[in-house]
């Protein structure tokens, strides 16, 4: 236990909620730093992120600047011994690092420097990458680039989702996180320079990313299934069709990508690149997500049709 450390933690999804409270558990957490509350949908109600929910809960002030690069003086206020981040979502100032003694870490769901940047997870499973992992970082004041302390490596399942991924990392990075504390608060941690070499990047994923192209191979698309968390989408019929679950077969065909392969009572295959498309689960707009025989059940399945 560590209740003599004075920790602010700053983080914002539910991905950094296993760090903190492994922290409020073992160390004294003065403040909690996390995202503005976001208006959502029609009646745009203010959300609470999962890290400001946890705090509440536990009686942790919370704050929420705009911009904390320009809004940090309550941090320094609070002398902290250590500030610990975990998907925050803002670049913070070298003169907000300079406050705690024992530095500034960040727990990164990548093996740096390896997809720096806001959607590593995602990027990992779209790059079709066989492993992924978790990198304890001192930050600097740019993105992903401070000397590294450690890394936990973990194997990315060929048939997992991201939410899988997702929980998976979250889990590692918080017990990574206190397996190396002790060496931190001590100073005696190792501290290595990354290779700019050998950088890569996870930028945040845009709606243009979205869009499934049936040119490309089965393994591409495959993987973007699996990693966009149900928002990867194709148009069937003039309409916006979310892809949830789909299989691919090396089906040899003269039909050109985007071609309707097949369709009966409860299958419906799409040509690709190098081969046939099968989709398995969907979402129609505006509706619930189906199987596929569902979804088939309400169209008209001689006349479908794929593409803008």
């Amino acid at each position: 236990m560590y209740k003599d450390i004075r920790v602010i933690f700053m983080g914002t999804p539910s991905f950094s909620v296993p760090v903190l409270e492994k922290l409020i558990e073992e160390t004294n957490v003065v403040l909690v730093v996390t995202q503005p509350d976001k208006e959502v949908g029609r009646k745009k109600e203010l959300s609470i992120s999962p890290v400001k929910a946890l705090a509440i809960e536990k009686n942790i002030p919370v704050f929420q600047p705009l911009k904390i690069r320009k809004d940090f003086e309550m941090i320094r206020e609070l002398k902290p011994d250590i500030i610990i981040t975990c998907a925050y979502g803002q670049i913070v100032s070298q003169e907000l690092l300079n406050i705690p003694p024992c530095g500034c870490i960040n727990i990164h769901a990548s093996l740096l420097p390896k997809l720096r940047g806001s959607a590593p997870i995602q990027w990992a499973i779209l790059n079709g990458d066989e492993y992924t992992g978790v990198t304890l970082m001192y930050m600097d004041a740019t993105m992903d680039t401070g000397d590294m302390i450690a890394k936990e490596e973990i194997v990315i399942q060929k048939t997992e989702f991201f939410p899988s991924l997702y929980k998976r990392l979250s889990l590692v990075g918080r017990d990574f996180l206190m397996d190396n504390f002790k060496s931190i608060i001590d100073k005696t941690c190792k501290r290595e320079k990354q290779n700019e070499d050998d950088a890569t990047y996870a930028p945040m994923i845009k709606r243009e990313d979205e869009l499934i192209n049936l040119n490309s191979t089965g393994r591409i698309i495959i993987n973007k299934i699996r990693a966009l968390n149900n928002t990867a989408y194709i148009i069937l019929n003039n309409q916006e069709i979310k892809v949830l679950m789909a299989s691919f077969n090396e089906i040899k065909t003269s039909k050109l990508p985007g071609s309707i392969y097949e369709v009966t009572k409860d299958k419906l295959g799409i040509c690709v690149s190098d081969g046939v498309l099968f989709l398995e689960k969907v979402k129609p707009m505006g509706k619930k997500e189906m199987d596929i025989k569902s979804y088939l059940n309400g169209i008209n399945k001689d006349k479908i049709t794929c593409g803008e």
